[in-house]
């Protein structure tokens, strides 16, 4: 695959750069700008050059029309202050407001269009509405550069399109998202661990049958640990229960058993009556979770339990909190998965923080994303790589 170099003198050339900026906004504040941060180092590589860097990005999932609540205007003050120069803003994408913004543009200005989506040919399933919208796109540049890793798996006008329309290459983020995963799959040195949370095991039945081939570790945490412990047949009172993934999970144990995966589940679990920070909680053995009560955590116990799990790890890929972290009774569990990563770290492991809900949890949690290995842009792009899926957006680059 081209990298920016390939692309040659970039010099007063316009450049169309797909990054990733969907933050978090808490009205117009943005609340973690890990995705910002990322973008700041293939721009300055871009301004360097002489070009002129047109950015294009999504926020959200407007429904092909413009919402205020996904305008991607408040990312402007905050990269300006990232990149130390002005970043001009056009209030569309395609329209009168970007074209007249990027024909302003001189040697090693940044400019950025608003929300991607905001156009209903951004995502469209239908190839030649995508197809018109990013040729729009790509009349507004002479080379294109793709480097929003957490979009690569889709197949839309800005990702994929695009890069079959004109002179094309991979920025510094995605090659350096591509050089990860390829560590993680391509004889990782071990021991190989990997750490799943969040809500519902069918959002990761493909990962964990697939690493099962791979990793010599699975800790699973989050809500889809319930199914696991509902399947070697515990009780699981209120907590979230997949009832149609049972027999899955249940094929998955007995093989792992048979290929000598160890899944490592928890001992213990924190459990209250309701979804809630306030109305109390407890710590109870995993074989006794009382009936009207939802566990919301992995128990102390659990927690240093899966800290010696890693301890000796070469390898940690790490996808989805062990609990409800948000939430300061909840929040023990992935907090002492995040310092096991970065002792792990410290003793030389490849440590991995997946993106998405981890990568929020461990800068909520007070971690610097110096402490990790490496955190990922794009959580859902991860994981369709591990789960040996194609990426349709590092495909099309060649």
């Amino acid at each position: 695959m081209k990298s920016i170099s390939d692309l040659g003198d970039l010099r007063g050339k316009k450049v169309l750069l797909r990054s990733d900026l969907n933050v978090p906004l808490d009205g117009s504040r943005i609340t973690d700008d890990g995705r910002v941060r990322a973008s700041v180092p293939t721009i300055q590589e871009l301004t360097k050059a002489g070009a002129r860097v047109v950015v294009v990005a999504h926020l959200g999932r407007p429904k092909g029309e413009p919402e205020a609540k996904y305008s991607l205007e408040p990312v402007v003050s905050r990269l300006s202050e990232l990149l130390g120069q002005d970043v001009k803003f056009a209030s569309d994408t395609v329209g009168d407001s970007a074209r007249e913004v990027v024909e302003s543009l001189g040697n090693g200005d940044v400019a950025l269009l608003e929300n991607l989506r905001f156009n209903a040919g951004e995502t469209s399933k239908d190839d030649a509405e995508r197809r018109e919208f990013a040729q729009q796109l790509a009349d507004l540049a002479d080379v294109f550069v793709s480097d929003g890793f957490g979009v690569v798996h889709r197949k839309q006008a800005s990702v994929y399109d695009v890069a079959e329309l004109l002179p094309s290459a991979m920025g510094g983020l995605v090659q350096a998202e591509v050089d990860v995963l390829q560590r993680l799959t391509d004889e990782p040195q071990r021991p190989y661990a990997v750490v799943l949370g969040g809500a519902k095991v069918a959002d990761k039945l493909a990962v964990i049958e697939n690493l099962m081939k791979t990793a010599d570790r699975l800790l699973i945490g989050g809500g889809m640990v319930f199914t696991f412990l509902k399947a070697e047949g515990h009780e699981v009172g209120k907590s979230l229960l997949d009832d149609e993934q049972l027999e899955t999970v249940k094929g998955y144990i007995a093989k792992a058993k048979e290929t000598g995966v160890e899944i490592v589940l928890p001992v213990d679990v924190v459990v209250a009556p309701e979804f809630a920070a306030d109305k109390g909680s407890e710590v109870v053995a995993v074989d006794a979770i009382p009936a009207d009560q939802m566990g919301l955590d992995i128990g102390p116990e659990s927690a240093k339990l899966y800290a010696s799990k890693l301890t000796d790890c070469k390898t940690v890929f790490w996808n989805g909190p062990m609990g409800a972290f948000e939430m300061e009774p909840f929040a023990a569990g992935t907090k002492a998965v995040a310092q096991a990563l970065v002792e792990a770290t410290e003793n030389g492991a490849l440590t991995v923080v997946g993106g998405g809900d981890s990568a929020a949890a461990v800068r909520q949690l007070g971690f610097a994303d110096e402490q990790f290995g490496h955190i990922s842009t794009g959580g859902g792009a991860s994981l369709e790589y591990l789960e040996g899926k194609n990426l349709p957006g590092i495909e099309v680059l060649g």
